[in-house]
């Protein structure tokens, strides 16, 4: 059992991925700044601070609730990465590298809410 949600692999890939999303984010143009820069952000960060919410509740439907909630922002961070790619904004390896971040994030957050479930 974990100590905190800073022990977690999940959480720890989930803060990875929303410092490379900052990073790639970077150099978007200063009219993207309350566009897709932020939404972008917003959705990466929201990945990992669901997984510590989750981390605090107490109630095992609670916690399926807010690993569903990052399990949403990582789809919804995987559209804004999509989007980058097709309007010219990211290169297509950086994408596809941090979509398999994703992905991998996908599937463990799936075992554990199927490990809650059981």
């Amino acid at each position: 059992m974990y100590k905190s949600f800073r022990d977690m692999e999940i959480w720890q890939l989930a803060l990875e991925v929303a410092e490379k999303t900052f990073n790639l984010t970077e150099h978007l143009p200063k009219k993207e700044d309350y566009g897709l820069t932020s939404q972008i952000r917003r959705s990466a960060l929201s990945i990992s601070a669901n997984i510590a919410e989750a981390f605090g509740r107490h109630h095992i439907n609670d916690k399926i609730k807010f690993y569903y909630y990052s399990r949403g922002s990582i789809t919804e961070t995987q559209s804004h990465l999509e989007y980058g790619k097709r309007v010219g904004y990211f290169e297509k390896e950086i994408v596809e590298n941090l979509d398999q971040d994703l992905s991998s994030l996908t599937l463990s957050l799936n075992k554990l809410i199927k490990s809650l479930k059981s």
